[in-house]
């Protein structure tokens, strides 16, 4: 039955809101320590990264649908789902 709670606009915003920062977060590591220079930027490797670190967040997301509070997308149990 916790599948269910896949389908909720809650459980969705929550794994958004965890995607895009995963994504800014891969993109950031993509860019790696060193100076950044905007006009030879690998635009590629940087979308690739942030795309992949936003689907690896999502599958996550949706996987802690069965582990722990209904309606969130976290694997904590204290966080409770929106009403």
């Amino acid at each position: 039955m916790a599948a269910a709670t896949v389908f909720t606009a809650s459980f969705w915003r929550d794994a958004a809101e965890r995607a895009i920062k995963s994504a800014a977060q891969a993109g950031i590591l993509a860019l790696g320590g060193g100076a950044v220079d905007v006009l030879t930027l690998d635009w590629a490797t940087l979308a690739g990264a942030a795309g992949g670190g936003a689907l690896l967040s999502m599958l996550t997301s949706i996987a802690s649908v069965t582990v722990t509070q209904r309606g969130t997308a976290s694997l904590s149990r204290s966080v409770e789902p929106a009403a």
